[in-house]
């Protein structure tokens, strides 16, 4: 008979677990907010022809911040990287709080973006170490909820204190957040220790980083100049840059959908990118071809963001009851699901409010179902010594792929409307973009291995126990 398992809040997890939920929730109302003030930045700071480098420079930076620290931690474990990455981001939200200029805001961003793709895959790492197989999947469902719940106020919030005060006092107002953190999970990540990894010293992963950086720069750029000849070449370029360094940095078989850890990472990183985009091109349709206010909007998508905290909360509870079994078919239900979500709102002619929330809430489900499991599949199928890698992999899927095709969806608009088409219909081809990837990500939910099901019958966990 297997053990009782304990709470992730119980006295043995409380610390971590409250200083980790602090940690994702900082980053991601931080990353939600600036949407909302971005305009106001550009404004006051006279920068409103560089007013996408607010959001581009601190993607790019997020792709070193992760995939760097992920060898560090495998070398050094994850104390010294996660404080560094604490000390990169609080230093960037300093520097954009105080910000006289927006080159001074675009090199805060830098910094809030290393030391945000640093600071999770710290928190990816700690929950691999850390926690026992049959725990993974609630605190990564609560991990989840920490991230999306700044989806429904941060913005609403940010845009009060913009109002009210200052864009300014929204870096001050998370500088809190992150010390109460830092003083709970610290003490954690200090007794956490990792198998050792030989070999690569991590310079050649650093370059690589760079060069996918660099390539990643130029296919946004190109995007942005579409469908001009002046776009197609750096976005040729690009593609070209970004492809060598994704097959030395991923795991083998990661672009072909691999079966095992390849198939998990291709599918997390489709699915989560067709879910990000699908909700930034709907808020778009709603308030530019509906005419729905930015307010409603927003409450439509965050039905959505409602749902998927429930069920990322619920689904803790059926891994403990099935023992993890059902993993493998709730990964599949999940990205079926999403598809279904998307699939309602595709047909842009013809959605209504009511048409919306419902494709939100089944969406919210798919992505509460498939998100959090993924995670905890991924972890275990980790051999020793590989955490550090698995976190970075993870978080480079909900970081790169996104933001890598929201850039997409965007150019796709811009291509449409210079071809003839209106923004409705060039709002359905970039929903109709969305739904390939799903079916991609589909094919490759479906390459899992099966060993992710068999967590009672010999999957040893690399769970670490805190002292």
């Amino acid at each position: 008979m297997p053990s009782t398992p304990q709470s992730i809040f119980s006295p043995h997890y409380f610390a971590l677990t409250i200083g980790i939920i602090l940690s994702v929730m900082a980053v991601g109302f931080e990353g939600l907010s600036v949407t909302t003030i971005a305009p106001s930045i550009a404004g006051d700071l006279n920068g409103l022809s560089l007013f996408g480098w607010i959001f581009s420079t601190y993607l790019l930076a997020q792709i070193i911040g992760t995939l760097v620290v992920g060898r560090i931690i495998d070398r050094r474990g994850p104390a010294a990287p996660f404080t560094f990455a604490l000390l990169l981001f609080i230093l960037g939200l300093i520097a954009a709080a105080t910000s006289g200029d927006m080159y001074t805001m675009i090199g805060s961003r830098v910094l809030q973006g290393l030391g945000a793709g640093a600071m999770m895959t710290c928190v990816y790492t700690a929950i691999s170490l850390s926690y026992p197989d049959e725990l993974r999947a609630k605190i990564l469902g609560a991990f989840g909820t920490a991230y999306v719940l700044p989806s429904m106020l941060g913005p609403y919030i940010a845009g009060l204190i913009a109002d009210q005060w200052s864009w300014r006092f929204v870096f001050w107002g998370i500088l809190p957040i992150l010390m109460i953190s830092a003083l709970l999970s610290l003490p954690a990540f200090t007794k956490l220790k990792t198998q050792k990894t030989k070999g690569d010293n991590g310079s050649s992963s650093t370059w690589m980083a760079l060069l996918l950086t660099l390539g990643t720069g130029i296919f946004l750029v190109g995007l942005s100049k579409l469908p001009g000849i002046m776009g197609f070449v750096p976005v040729i370029i690009g593609l070209v840059l970004m492809v060598f360094p994704l097959r030395k940095l991923l795991p083998k078989g990661t672009l072909t959908f691999r079966r095992g850890m390849p198939a998990i990472l291709a599918s997390r990183g489709l699915f989560f990118a067709a879910y990000a985009s699908t909700q930034n091109f709907l808020v778009l349709a709603l308030i530019e071809v509906k005419g729905i206010t930015p307010s409603q909007a927003g409450l439509i998508v965050a039905s959505a963001a409602l749902s998927w905290c429930v069920i990322a909360y619920l689904q803790g509870r059926w891994d403990s009851a099935d023992l993890g079994r059902g993993r493998h078919t709730r990964i599949v239900l999940g990205v079926l699901l999403l598809a279904a979500g998307i699939a309602i709102v595709f047909w842009v002619p013809v959605v209504t409010v009511t048409v919306a929330v419902v494709g939100q809430i089944i969406a919210g489900i798919g992505i509460g179902l498939a998100h959090p499991i993924s995670g905890v599949v991924a972890f275990s199928q980790t051999g020793e010594g590989g955490a550090g890698q698995t976190s970075a992999n993870l978080q480079f899927a909900d970081s790169f792929t996104p933001g890598v095709i929201i850039g997409i969806g965007g150019s796709i608009l811009v291509v449409c409307q210079a071809g003839g088409m209106s923004l409705q219909s060039g709002l359905v081809v970039a929903m109709g973009f969305h739904l390939l990837l799903i079916v991609m990500s589909l094919c490759a939910s479906t390459r899992i291995s099966p060993l992710a099901e068999q967590i009672s019958t010999g999957i040893p966990s690399i769970g670490v126990k805190i002292k």
